[in-house]
Formats: C-alpha cells, sequence, structure tokens
C-alpha cells in the first residue's frame, strides 16, 4: 500500500509510519544541499521562507531558464550523510517534517526525528528521471549566488516511490541493514 502525504506534514500525520512504508508527497518541497545549508547555518542568514511543516529534497539540479522561469532537467537525489550535521538544527529552528535523500542519516539525526516528529523518506538510486517527471513546476529559486545549490521551490504531484528509511519513532532501516550485515558477515567469515 503506497500512503499519499500532501505538504505541509504534520507530527501526528507522519507518527503513524513506519520504516520500510512507501509513500508518496504532493505539494512543495524544497531542493538543497551542502552550499544551501553552509549559507544557512555557518554563515547565519536567515532562511527566506517559511520552512514549517516543511518537505526537504536532498539535491543539486540541472536545470535550464526560459524566459522568468526555471525548467527541471534533470532533479537526482544525492547522499545525505554529508549533511547530516544539519539535521538536528533544521528540525530544532525550523520545523522541518521529511527529508528525502539517499544513503541514510546518522543515530543522531534518527534521535532528533524521534524528538521533533520527522522522518527520511529514502529515494530509489537512479529515480531521477522519474523524480523529474513528477515535478509540475519550479515556483521559487533563492539564493542564485549558490547556483546550482540554491534553495529551489518545487510543487510536485505524487513524488515517489519513496520509502521511510528513519521513522518518528527513531527506527533506523539503514543502521538495521548494517547490523544484520555485520552479523552475517562474521558469520560467513566463522564457517
Amino acid at each position: 500500500m503506497v500512503i499519499p502525504l500532501t505538504t505541509p506534514l504534520t507530527p501526528d500525520a507522519l507518527r503513524e509510519l513506519r520504516v520500510g512504508d512507501q509513500v508518496t508527497i504532493t505539494g512543495t518541497v524544497w531542493g538543497l544541499r551542502d552550499a544551501t545549508l553552509i549559507h544557512w547555518q555557518d554563515q547565519e542568514h536567515t532562511f527566506p521562507a517559511d520552512l514549517s511543516g516543511a518537505v526537504l529534497l536532498h539535491t543539486q539540479p540541472n536545470v535550464k531558464k526560459d524566459g522568468d522561469d526555471w525548467v527541471p532537467l534533470c532533479v537526482g537525489t544525492t547522499t545525505s550523510q554529508r549533511m547530516d550535521r544539519f539535521t538536528r538544527p533544521l528540525l530544532e529552528r525550523l520545523g522541518v517534517r521529511a527529508i528525502l535523500g539517499k544513503g541514510g542519516l546518522s543515530a543522531d539525526s534518527a534521535a532528533a526525528m524521534a524528538e521533533h516528529g520527522c522522518v527520511y523518506l529514502a529515494v530509489v538510486g537512479g529515480a531521477a528521471s522519474l523524480e523529474t517527471q513528477q515535478i509540475e513546476k519550479i515556483e521559487n529559486v533563492y539564493w542564485e549566488h549558490l547556483m546550482p545549490e540554491c534553495l529551489w521551490q518545487f510543487r510536485v504531484r505524487d513524488l515517489g516511490p519513496l520509502f521511510v528509511g528513519i521513522d518518528c519513532h527513531g527506527n533506523n532501516l539503514h543502521a538495521d541493514i548494517a547490523a544484520r550485515s555485520r552479523e552475517r558477515l562474521a558469520e560467513v567469515i566463522a564457517e
């Protein structure tokens, strides 16, 4: 069963999700990457939009300008781990409710998600073509001087399939898989 979510997200809706659930998202998704987060936190710039209940996508999209509009050419997902240090501040200070990425996040981020009612949604690797088709419009671009690592406001419809990698209860699919892999490796070596 695919669970449809609509932005902005609420903690109550997210608390029903469990690791492994499949979801789609309709509404606003904010694209950002390392430079955006460094600009915000390390250089102390205020986000130009309200991110309460927001969904973030770790991305550096390939786009083109068409008159006054930005057109998505390829909006793929990037690895989340290098942006892990920003997770707790995003939840505590801005009220972010979901982060989309690849590769998972740390135990500290999972704990922060449990504390603040947030989920990590894993994007299937290699799905950039499908993701791009699910973007109806690039509604705004902020901090263009960081191009292409600007803050992107995407309007999406049925973005997914996405899988709950970390739920609001602190369960972490990536950590579970890594632990099982280590156990299985030890068994193989012992044999």
